[in-house]
């Protein structure tokens, strides 16, 4: 069996130590509620734990895997994004105004996962109805990262990228609206994939940023990512033979800055691509537009959602106030127009990929920043508190088109991601080249999960205080 906690292992050796008994899913889930405990007092990824129900589907794995009738996530640790129902927990949407509000029934989400045998370990913190790139809301701590807990997870799915890359889960359901899973995804070294707009759906699910959301997968690897999003888009994604393939690389999309570190990684991900027999060719992006759809859509969305919110404002993040009031004074003009160049914006990327059959740019702008101080400069360059630090995700949120966050490598002791797109509906050729990319990158996740090895391994020796 390989090294280290089970929680660090792939799927595939975990599911086959289940299958041979060699591991009891009751094992694993007991070991991932004893590391929650033990380091997210640091991490603040966890919003809710259920006890008795993770070890009920733990023990209804084990049973399965005696019988033989083990499902394709069968005993898989997952964390759940808390923007998705699960029945019997509060689903607080990163919001005071929902801490209590109890889910009569699991969303479509999590029903598909529940169903393919997954032991959810708890329910992960986001940012307030998912409106901020980093993961902060009144219902407490800030989530932090697990490469340097005085840094930012990045958001809205933080808590679920956290929950991966400190080994408290397997595989984490998150959601990308904006960028919501490849940015946290980059800020924690871990792998976030945001699937085409509609292919997975989540009946009975939270709305907001209804033109732009996908849920997806969030994972210590593509191969790992791959069953999860086979269960949520519900068909198969088996790994093709390699063929040469024509990629678009663009180190500043839209000329933004970035952070000369992030643009050495991403540089060499591209060597690497070439060496693979892939050809490369360095391209200007035409990105332009995806600001003046994006943001009238995802306002008006706000206002008819939750425009009665603003009763109560002293319960709403600030973000999510602005939000509101702007939302308050949007001229129905915009959003005609926005709506009207939706679909221009989209077929513009899908003109893209008459030339190519992948994009290839950095996740974000730079490494992880420390929570609450997003940078006002990059390389020397005024950038905009909104978008600097992660500008790269919305216009593939805008376009539809399935997007990746790739672990690539280190800058100052900091993890970055690269960003590979594909058109829509491709998948599986997205999970493919990103696969045989970390094949080549080796990223050297067990730095963040040894520390918290030692977190766990401290605070479970510790002399209990009378």
């Amino acid at each position: 069996m390989p090294e280290g906690s089970p929680l660090t292992w792939s799927v595939a050796d975990l599911m086959s130590a289940y299958a041979s008994a060699e591991l009891s899913p009751v094992e694993v889930a007991r070991d991932a509620l004893e590391r929650i405990k033990a380091v997210d007092g640091e991490l603040h990824a966890f919003i809710t734990l259920d006890e008795h129900g993770t070890l009920a589907q733990a023990e209804e794995s084990e049973r399965r895997y005696r019988d033989g009738e083990a499902r394709v996530l069968e005993g898989v640790p997952i964390s759940v994004k808390d923007a998705f129902h699960q029945r019997g927990l509060a689903t607080s949407l990163g919001s005071l105004h929902y801490k209590d509000q109890i889910s009569e029934a699991d969303s479509g989400v999590v029903a598909r996962l529940r169903e393919a045998g997954a032991v959810f370990t708890g329910k992960t913190n986001t940012a307030e109805f998912g409106q901020s790139a980093t993961t902060d809301n009144l219902l407490g701590p800030d989530t932090a990262n697990p490469w340097d807990p005085a840094r930012t997870s990045g958001g809205s799915s933080g808590g679920a990228a956290a929950s991966v890359g400190a080994g408290m889960s397997t595989l984490a359901v998150g959601s990308d609206g904006g960028g919501s899973i490849r940015i946290p995804a980059a800020f924690c070294g871990v792998f976030g994939l945001k699937p085409t707009r509609g292919l997975c759906s989540d009946e009975g699910g939270f709305q907001a940023m209804t033109e732009f959301v996908s849920p997806g997968p969030i994972a210590h690897s593509a191969a790992d990512a791959r069953p999860m999003l086979e269960v949520l888009a519900d068909r198969s994604y088996t790994r093709q033979l390699f063929r040469p393939l024509s990629i678009g690389y663009c180190p500043r999309p839209e000329n933004r800055a970035v952070h000369p570190g992030v643009v050495e990684v991403t540089d060499e991900a591209a060597r690497l691509l070439e060496g693979l027999g892939h050809r490369v060719e360095q391209v200007d992006l035409p990105l332009g537009g995806w600001v003046e759809v994006f943001g009238p859509l995802v306002l008006e969305d706000e206002s008819r959602e939750r425009a009665h919110l603003l009763d109560r404002p002293e319960m709403l993040t600030d973000y999510e106030r602005r939000s509101l009031e702007a939302a308050q004074h949007l001229d129905p003009a915009d959003v005609e127009r926005a709506r009207r160049d939706l679909p221009a914006y989209r077929q513009q990327i899908s003109d893209i990929f008459l030339g190519y059959d992948v994009i290839l740019t950095p996740a974000t702008a730079v490494p992880a920043f420390p929570l609450g101080q997003r940078p006002k400069t990059i390389d020397g360059q005024k950038v905009d508190w909104l978008w600097g630090a992660f500008p790269f995700a919305v216009p593939f949120n805008v376009a539809g088109t399935p997007a990746a966050s790739v672990p690539a490598g280190l800058v100052e002791g900091l993890p970055v991601g690269i960003q590979l797109v594909t058109p829509m509906h491709t998948e599986a050729r997205l999970l493919d080249i990103a696969q045989s990319l970390e094949e080549l990158l080796n990223f050297p996740k067990e730095q963040a999960f040894l520390r918290w090895d030692q977190a766990s391994v401290a605070v479970a020796s510790s002399p209990v205080k009378s």
